[in-house]
């Protein structure tokens, strides 16, 4: 059962290879949904423009790796009446994008209003979520939002797919921020009541939080990490740059970095590795709060357990 006590069901999402392999152009839909998304790389673009179904209308979002943020994402998202023009242009003024994913219907049953809809509602959600930087200059005034009722309900539908789909296709635009990083207001024993907490506890003397949310791995603010260890092998030695370059870590009197806000890792082992400043197998260097077990230990054991009700 879900939050809102609704219950939950399974998809089908149908991905179709348009050329036979992997790294063609890709096209995507869910069972029984209008919507059609097409997913190229900058190699793939010109068979994008092709395709007939994009000159409709439609919402198209460009994105590839954000220079001023290490492990960062940087986005555009725009509406046009013919996908297939407007992506191209948008293309050419933009230099940061590998990836392009169009988004239009099987029977052209999107007006103008609804696109501009979508696309007011992506960029507003995008910006709450907060995990991309969003090329966009300015959101769409709120008029452009302005639809009846019924079709407003009809495009929030559509953009529920929407959010099924993007993370399918490789891009986590609308994902909710992790409670223990979206509720920082609050204490850290109310954001983690429900998490189990894992901890490492070096012989420096430093020592780190974090929970799983998710899937993802956040280390909670006031965790410490160490600094300039001589290790020269250090896979995550960027990311901890650019960490301490937006103020995620900042410097303490007694030689070390301090979690100012928490931050989420893709991995156990990114985090490990920012903490213990080195390459780090963060299955095992982070362990259950108070005891020995390791997170390869809980993970081990929570799969039993799941794998017993079933």
């Amino acid at each position: 059962m879900s939050e809102a006590g609704t219950e939950m069901f399974g998809r089908t999402i149908q991905l179709f290879l348009v050329d036979g392999t992997a790294t063609g152009l890709r096209k995507a839909t869910i069972h029984g949904w209008t919507g059609l998304i097409f997913v190229a790389t900058s190699a793939t673009f010109a068979a994008l423009t092709a395709r007939l179904e994009l000159d409709r209308t439609g919402i198209y979002i460009l994105w590839g790796p954000d220079i001023e943020a290490t492990g960062g994402i940087r986005a555009y998202i725009g509406s046009a009446n013919s996908v297939r023009e407007r992506v191209k242009q948008s293309a050419q003024q933009r230099d940061f994008w590998e990836t392009a994913i169009a988004v239009t219907t099987s029977d052209d049953d999107l007006s103008k209003g609804h696109v501009e809809y979508l696309e007011a509602r992506l960029i507003e959600l995008a910006l709450a979520a907060n995990r991309v930087a969003l090329d966009n200059g300015t959101s769409p005034a709120g008029l452009r939002r302005r639809l009846p009722e019924a079709d407003q309900a009809n495009m929030e539908q559509f953009l529920a797919n929407l959010k099924i789909m993007l993370p399918v296709v490789g891009l986590d635009l609308l994902k909710p921020q992790p409670r223990a990083v979206a509720r920082a207001a609050t204490p850290i024993a109310q954001r983690t009541a429900l998490e189990t907490v894992f901890e490492i506890r070096h012989k420096t003397g430093v020592t780190a939080k974090a929970v799983e949310e998710d899937g993802e791995f956040i280390v909670l603010e006031g965790s410490q990490a160490l600094k300039d260890t001589g290790y020269v092998q250090l896979s995550y030695g960027d990311l901890k740059q650019s960490l301490i370059a937006t103020g995620v870590l900042q410097p303490t009197i007694d030689g070390k970095y301090v979690f100012a806000k928490p931050y989420s890792f893709k991995s156990p082992s990114a985090a490990a590795a920012v903490v213990l400043d080195r390459n780090s197998n963060g299955r095992i260097e982070w362990k259950v709060e108070g005891e020995r077990r390791t997170y390869h230990d809980w993970q081990q054991g929570r799969a039993a357990s799941l794998g017993a009700r079933e």
